[in-house]
């Protein structure tokens, strides 16, 4: 059989590597201990060959799992044949292909007849990474060093064994013991992929798999560029922006994106975006890719298997220096949070060549972090408000946006924490978690609804940071082809004394008191298509939800209601609709 490829066999590896990272995924669901990690699921888990090329991956969060390979790669040169069985390497460090250093990896090795065939590797959040503020966003950054522990790749299992000097090192620099913990489950996800990848290597031979992964990578890229290929010739340009960069009051950073599609080659260059910033919004290079390649494969056929086939027909171009590629020591915490406004950007263009595909825009992000002291456990906590932060995404051609879906670097992956388990938790009550009315983006398809969210902080030495944007007027969810943006973005604290405090975007609360009260919007994704054109029917249906007000119904979508009755006004709808095809 190893001289000859089975297409049988072809499928049944792509299958099996995508359930062993499941499985993997499974695992740190069960083991993690953050909620950070086992509610939110701010992880993801991959499977690399030899050579560090993706065989596959979980991508609970897209963002950080498009990073994963060129640390693998990265990995494979620092070390060469220093690698061994039983190895266990960490990495984070966003200057050799890391994309937040609160976002740590760990490598192990898989290793049949001696000879190293695979790699497994878990990438979680962190709940701390040391650094000047603890819970690792520090919008006052002004370097990486301030911003966190930076861990190039390191050795913490040599051969089997525990070096304990490294341990020790590394996690005396970060204040919570519950990372530790977490790392160990990570290592566990680790030994789960290595387990089930030597299942397939005794079960095939190596010479079978190997053979086999080269027709599957083949036939990956064969498939990504069937799918260039439909997409019409030409230059497409796009633009979008970053609002204040942490540290200039009224900045605004500038992505501006050019893709050419060239037969079945796509090119996306980058040159005329804004130079690096000198606070924490710039992207690593590596996350700059992982955002390119999760919106550009939210365009193309969803079964394409994610491997180094994938990415062959794809290239591309980000200046050094610009703060989607910016040079070191830049801080660079935010550029995850970039994600939102940089899909923005490859929407806008490609909406010129395949229309129907793509969305309008998302809503931005904006989070507040809190870290402080459980009154009931007498224990230090971090809560990254996961459950405050999803807004709506944008409506698209034939289709609604999301509810309450969340940030598009995650793609639907962040779970919102369930109310009970977050009150177990963390010292935090939930008072109001609703859909927000009138919060998406009017259109033909509206875009999806934002929420509403309040909840009393009842830990003791709290204290907060905001980081985000969505809360200027021109960052709502944008609209396509007639459809209206979403709504803002907001984020207000009540304290116990009756005073209020709105902080910035970007901003460090160092003190908040506790029965605090958190008053959070999500704001609502962009609409698609001309508002006037929906079937009255739904936006009816929506009125008498309680999601659209009657002036809402009137002004965006020309449908009048009774106020008294809740019914349509025929005649009225009628003119209002006619008035406006005129």
């Amino acid at each position: 059989m190893s001289g000859k490829i089975d297409p049988v066999l072809v499928s049944v590896l792509q299958r099996r590597f995508k359930s062993i990272t499941e499985e993997m995924g499974l695992t740190l669901l069960r083991t993690t201990r953050s909620p950070i990690l086992n509610e939110a699921r701010d992880f993801v888990t991959g499977l690399y060959d030899a050579r560090g090329r993706m065989l596959e991956q979980t991508e609970y969060i897209p963002v950080l799992a498009f990073a994963l390979e060129p640390v693998c790669r990265h990995i494979v040169d620092f070390f060469g044949d220093d690698v061994h069985p039983g190895d266990v390497i960490l990495h984070n460090d966003v200057f050799s292909h890391g994309n937040q250093l609160a976002d740590v990896a760990v490598f192990k090795p898989i290793f049949h007849e001696e000879k190293l065939v695979a790699w497994a590797a878990c990438k979680g959040h962190q709940a701390d990474i040391g650094g000047a503020v603890a819970g690792g966003y520090n919008p006052n950054a002004r370097e990486v060093w301030q911003e966190g522990l930076r861990i190039t790749p390191v050795k913490i299992y040599e051969r089997g064994k525990l070096r304990k000097d490294v341990w020790k090192l590394i996690f005396s620099n970060i204040r919570f013991s519950i990372v530790e913990e977490d790392i160990r489950a990570q290592m566990g996800g680790c030994v789960v992929g290595e387990r089930a990848v030597l299942e397939l290597f005794q079960r095939y031979g190596s010479e079978t798999v190997l053979s086999h992964v080269e027709h599957l990578f083949d036939a990956t890229e064969k498939m990504m560029r069937a799918e260039i290929q439909a997409i019409p010739d030409g230059t497409y340009a796009g633009e979008s922006y970053v609002f204040y960069d942490g540290i200039r009051e009224g900045s605004r950073c500038k992505i501006q994106v050019s893709i050419t599609v060239a037969g079945s080659d796509i090119t996306f260059d980058y040159t005329g975006t804004d130079p690096q910033t000198p606070g924490f919004v710039n992207a690593p290079c590596s996350t700059t890719c992982s955002a390119l390649r999760l919106t550009f494969l939210m365009l193309v056929h969803p079964d394409i298997p994610h491997n180094d086939g994938m990415a062959r027909p794809i290239r591309v171009h980000i200046p050094e220096g610009c703060f989607l590629n910016p040079r070191f020591p830049a801080a660079t915490t935010f550029g995850n949070s970039i994600t939102g406004p940089h899909s923005d950007a490859i929407f806008k263009a490609l909406s010129q060549a395949i229309p129907e595909r793509v969305t309008a825009g998302w809503n931005r992000m904006l989070s507040a972090t809190t870290v402080g002291r459980d009154p009931r456990y007498r224990r230090r906590y971090v809560d990254i408000l996961f459950i405050s932060q999803k807004g709506g995404s944008g409506g698209t051609y034939g289709a609604d946006g999301y509810d309450h879906i969340g940030l598009i670097n995650c793609a639907g992956g962040i779970l919102a924490q369930d109310y009970e388990m977050m009150e177990l938790q963390v010292p935090h009550f939930l008072l109001k978690h609703e859909y927000l009315p009138n919060s998406a983006g009017a259109g033909r398809w509206r875009g999806g609804l934002g929420t509403e969210t309040i909840m009393r902080l009842d830990g003791e030495d709290v204290s907060g940071v905001v980081f985000g944007d969505g809360v200027e007027e021109e960052s709502r969810a944008f609209g396509l082809f007639g459809g209206k943006p979403g709504s803002l973005n907001r984020l207000k604290l009540q304290f116990p004394d009756g005073s209020t405090h709105e902080p910035r975007a970007k901003d460090i609360i160092p003190s908040i008191p506790r029965g605090a009260v958190l008053n959070q919007i999500a704001g609502g994704g962009g609409g698609y298509g001309d508002p006037f054109t929906r079937p009255v029917e739904l936006v009816h249906e929506e009125v008498l939800n309680g999601l659209l007000s009657l002036e809402k119904a009137r002004n965006d979508y020309g449908v009048a209601i009774d106020p008294k009755t809740l019914m349509v006004d025929v005649v009225q709808t009628t003119e209002l609709r006619g008035r406006s095809a005129k």
